[in-house]
């Protein structure tokens, strides 16, 4: 899950075996980690590494964080005994309209996840990419509000938020996050995140504050020491993943101090499902030439399409009023993957967006299931964030008073993902009684048998949820 100390890694268990079926399910995990080292040298003693580690998963969406923050000394031995689930927030929970998310942070949190996707696909073209640009967003928002000085004008031009004061960031992901979970009463989004505080340390008052607010975080006191600790995190995740997500930690080291868990649950059913009886073994064609038998689902019927010079285009949408949908680019042969993300950008999305039309046809798309992992330390430093990895440099006062000093010290994402042919009934077509005025479009035939594009994007707001880049379904 995250390194705990200066060297040693702790690794632990995300979720065990399970029969995935249904859906077509996305799950994500953000770890921070805050801890000292108390063994060092006392001028070791004063840094302070803050360990972040985002993981995402796809059985269901979610995603969690988790934060741990290490003072100068050992925690003391007689701390009071874990407490069994963070409180509710005793901030008032601003009100918000739901529809009223700032296109200022839409758009920026757009440009960010464009930026991730596009420098982790330049170090990494010839595996399956699957990541959940929204969740690396709102964990490093959240994490933003403890940055000062330039470790925070750092991010703000990595996460594209300048122009935008803090007080509009932290309203707009309130917003962002009341938005989509409501988003459609069919499907299922919940964002949650637990925020536990060693007993006996202080923090600085306004950051909690802000979690507690904005980010609607339950807060509450933990022994991090106590044997119980790592069972009053995973059965708080166990139940904000309805079960799927049993256990997140395996052990939590006595140095931590704060751990912040946020848990984005996603579980879509397709509008219309595809029928099992129309898949069947299709050539599939990988990156070197060579061809695989792979399941590709079929269905036929009237989609939102594109189709350019560059690419054939899809969107398939979720629940009963589409406010979801996923979305298929197949880059023609001489255009490939690369030179689709290529030219991958807030503009040419945007434009893309908007010139989806209504047209019959057929699609062949891959069922597939598939697993991805990265550490983000490189990717971020690349975006401009190099000075939050340093000790020496970085400036987290917002979060507890120094000394020591806080550093990011890793970022780690990780993704699991399905996709196979159940899901609710379709809703009421709209199309019913539409004349035609002139001819009909020439039915499309859309077959993904070779490398592909994907994002699952909430159509109201325009947030880019997850995006992926298959090669190997």
């Amino acid at each position: 899950m995250v390194a705990i100390g200066r060297s040693t890694e702790q690794s632990s268990r995300l979720m065990p075996e399970r029969d995935y079926h249904e859906f077509y399910e996305v799950a994500g995990f953000f770890l921070f980690c805050f801890m000292s080292d108390s063994t060092g040298l006392a001028i070791e003693i004063q840094r302070l590494k803050l360990k972040l580690t985002f993981i995402s998963i796809a059985l269901l969406g979610l995603l969690v964080l988790s934060l741990t923050i290490g003072g100068c000394g050992q925690s003391s031995s007689n701390e009071s005994a874990a407490i069994a689930e963070p409180s509710p927030s005793a901030s008032p929970v601003a009100s918000v309209d739901p529809e009223s998310v700032n296109p200022q942070l839409a758009m920026a949190n757009t440009r960010f996840g464009f930026k991730l996707f596009s420098q982790i696909y330049r170090q990494q073209t010839d595996r399956n990419l699957f990541i959940s640009p929204t969740s690396v967003a709102i964990a490093l928002s959240m994490v933003y509000n403890g940055a000062a000085g330039e470790t925070q004008q750092a991010m703000a031009r990595t996460l594209e938020l300048e122009g935008m004061s803090l007080a509009e960031l932290n309203q707009g992901n309130l917003a962002l996050k009341s938005a989509l979970e409501r988003a459609d009463e069919n499907v299922k989004l919940m964002i949650a995140n637990g925020l536990w505080m060693q007993s006996g340390e202080e923090f600085q008052a306004q950051f909690v504050e802000n979690a507690q607010q904005f980010y609607q975080a339950k807060v509450a006191k933990l022994n991090f020491s106590d044997p119980s600790a790592p069972t009053v995190v995973n059965e708080w995740v166990d139940r904000q993943t309805n079960g799927k997500i049993p256990e997140i930690v395996d052990r939590l080291p006595p140095e931590t101090r704060l751990l912040l868990v946020n848990a984005i649950y996603f579980k879509g059913k397709w509008s219309r499902p595809f029928l099992v009886r129309s898949t069947e073994d299709r050539p599939f064609t990988l990156l070197d030439g060579q061809q695989k038998q792979h399941p590709l689902m079929s269905q036929t019927g009237e989609y939102r399409y594109l189709e350019n010079e560059v690419f054939q285009a899809v969107h398939l949408p979720y629940g009963k009023e589409g406010n979801i949908g996923f979305y298929v680019f197949l880059p023609k042969p001489e255009i490939g993957l690369s030179g689709f993300i290529d030219r991958l950008t807030l503009e040419t999305w945007d434009g893309w967006m908007n010139q989806f039309g209504w047209q019959p046809g057929s699609i062949k798309l891959p069922r597939f299931q598939l697993e991805y992992e990265i550490t983000l330390n490189d990717t971020l430093k690349a975006l401009g964030m190099e000075i939050a990895f340093d000790g020496n440099r970085s400036n987290f006062s917002g979060i507890k008073t120094p000394p020591p000093n806080l550093a990011i010290d890793l970022v780690k994402h990780k993704t699991f993902v399905e996709v196979n042919e159940e899901g609710t009934e379709a809703a009421a077509s709209t199309s019913v009684g539409i004349v035609a005025t002139s001819l009909p479009p020439e039915p499309f035939a859309l077959t993904v048998d070779r490398p592909f594009f994907c994002a699952i994007r909430d159509e109201r707001t325009g947030t880019l949820l997850f995006l992926g880049a298959i090669v190997d379904p």
